[in-house]
């Protein structure tokens, strides 16, 4: 596992970290024995990074996080956490000073912290992204003493673009992956040249890129790679990257003939994703101790050759592309 500065703050984490969604809910039956063993697996692994939300099973994630951290002692792990979406109606005018302020009392309570290392806005409307005093707010919270940083959980590359903008924003989180390339382009760039930390969510596509998924494959009613299949409770780019399933099950399997012998083509998917400088962390999600292990073994794969590099662009455009390229 490697280690490496989280843009301009002083965390030092891991290159791969842990996305605790899994262990809050929306994933089906995970748990909370099981979610504690895959986070401690995690933890014994050597990831130093660790990535939830306060809407994660309505503060179960944080929680059990809380738990685990507090029985383990020793040196804490960074731990993200996101605000936002508790907001009903989640509109643009829902995000004030106040209204943060609310949900950032609530996760340092739920995580058992006087500060939190990071809040993220949690994959806020493109309008809040144009108002100054949404980030004015949070200066005078980080001021306060009750976040360390902030950044943003963006869907689009634009409003990843539009988030760096704003001086105080440390990190951007991101959907990035085989079947997500187009952060790439410009993005990755822009967030190099001002020393933004990346995070890199749905790195797996929900698990199509493990290459276990097939067309047969039944998923829990609270599962949301069922409810939400068309986007109908969420951006649909969030469930299997926003590939169209059949496609992205053909794709798969043409991905697979370019994974090398004696690793998994989850390993492989991380990995790729780590062949790019401008990621500080990964965040894939675990729903047992075995996941997490395997996930955390990504990280000792060889580098990937570059005629693997360009064979996986040329799957990329040709069967994913024009389904989600100019989307997100």
């Amino acid at each position: 596992m490697k280690h490496h500065a989280f843009g301009r703050t002083p965390f030092i984490v891991s290159d791969v970290g842990f996305g605790a969604w899994q262990i809050g809910g929306a994933w089906g039956d995970v748990s909370e024995a099981d979610g504690r063993a895959a986070l401690n697996a995690a933890l014994d692994a050597g990831m130093t990074f660790i990535d939830t939300a306060d809407v994660y099973g309505d503060g179960r994630s944080e929680k059990i996080i809380a738990d685990v951290l507090k029985s383990r002692g020793g040196q804490r792990p960074m731990v993200a956490t996101k605000a936002g979406r508790r907001l009903n109606p989640h509109v643009a005018d829902g995000y004030t000073k106040a209204n943060l302020e609310g949900f950032i009392d609530r996760s340092l309570k739920n995580l058992g912290v006087e500060s939190l290392d990071l809040v993220q806005l949690h994959c806020p409307p493109t309008e809040v992204l144009y108002r100054p005093d949404v980030f004015e707010g949070l200066n005078d919270l980080q001021k306060a003493g009750k976040i360390k940083g902030y950044g943003v959980s963006v869907s689009t590359v634009e409003e990843g673009l539009k988030a760096i903008e704003f001086p105080g924003v440390v990190s951007i989180q991101i959907i990035y992956n085989i079947f997500r390339q187009r952060p790439s382009d410009l993005f990755f760039q822009e967030a190099s040249r001002k020393e933004i930390a990346v995070i890199v969510r749905v790195p797996l596509a929900s698990g199509l890129l493990s290459g276990k998924i097939t067309r047969d494959t039944k998923f829990a009613s609270d599962d949301h790679r069922n409810f939400n299949r068309n986007g109908e409770a969420f951006d649909v780019g969030e469930t299997f990257a926003g590939v169209p399933f059949e496609v992205g099950l053909q794709a798969v399997e043409e991905v697979r003939r370019l994974v090398p012998a004696g690793a998994s083509m989850a390993a492989f998917a991380l990995r790729w994703i780590l062949m790019s400088d401008a990621v500080t962390v990964v965040i894939p999600g675990a729903r047992n101790a075995e996941q997490a292990k395997a996930n955390a073994a990504a990280a000792s794969l060889s580098p990937l050759s570059a005629d693997v590099m360009t064979a996986t662009r040329e799957i990329y455009d040709r069967l994913i592309a024009p389904h989600v390229h100019q989307r997100w």
